[in-house]
Formats: structure tokens, C-alpha cells, sequence
């Protein structure tokens, strides 16, 4: 079973990046498409971005796109997301999901198709 454990969550001001780390236990996730979802003060849930198991195919959210960079590693089985100009509607706690894919499977949008999370961690973005 793989376990999953977000780190790099804080406290920044608008405009500043911030890089979030997924560090995966347990087995590889080699064969795991990855995302990162997150959810806001009041809000559901919210898809962010995602990546295939080779990390040759990403997804964003409109909302992010040009200001945040999902990638993995994994040699090291681990994902990141590097965001930047972040804004205070990036608030949110983000989480780190995922989903066990057959070799030519892609990466969802949709939290349903994610088997495993991780506890969050919070980004808080100040004006």
C-alpha cells in the first residue's frame, strides 16, 4: 500500500512561490498517475494538476496554468508542485493523490479516479 505525505506548506505573500513536495511509502509509484488537488476555506475540493505515471503528460486546471508545475521524480518517488504568483485565492489546503493506471493510461482531473491521499498540507497566501 502506498502512503502518501505532502510537505512544504506556509505561509507566503502575494506574488511569492512556494514548491509542495508528495514523498510516496510503502511501494513505487512508478505505474501511479499523480495529481495534486486542493480545497479552500468554504469550498469543495478542486482539482489542481496531474501527471502521468512517465510524466509525459500533464494537466491543469485553467486557474493555475502558467503559474503552477507538477512534476515527479521517480528514482526518488516523489511528486512536486512549483507554484508561483500565487495569489490569495490559492489558499487552500492541498492535497497529494494517486491513482494505480494501466502503461498507456493518462492522469485525471476528477478526485474519484484517486485510490490514495495524503494528509494535505496548508498554503496560505497574505495580501
Amino acid at each position: 500500500q502506498v502512503q502518501l505525505a505532502e510537505s512544504g506548506g506556509g505561509l507566503v505573500q502575494v506574488g511569492d512561490s512556494l514548491r509542495l513536495s508528495c514523498a510516496a511509502s510503502g511501494r513505487k509509484i512508478n505505474n501511479y498517475a499523480m495529481a495534486w488537488f486542493r480545497q479552500g476555506p468554504g469550498k469543495e475540493r478542486e482539482f489542481v494538476a496531474a501527471i502521468s505515471w512517465n510524466g509525459i503528460s500533464t494537466e491543469y486546471a485553467d486557474s493555475v496554468k502558467g503559474r503552477f508545475t507538477i512534476a515527479r521524480e521517480n528514482a526518488k518517488n516523489t511528486v512536486s508542485l512549483q507554484m508561483g504568483s500565487l495569489k490569495p485565492e490559492d489558499t487552500a489546503i492541498y492535497y497529494c493523490a494517486a491513482d494505480q493506471v494501466p502503461p498507456a493510461a493518462g492522469a485525471s482531473r476528477f478526485d474519484y479516479e484517486y485510490q490514495l491521499w495524503g494528509q494535505g498540507t496548508q498554503v496560505t497566501v497574505s495580501s
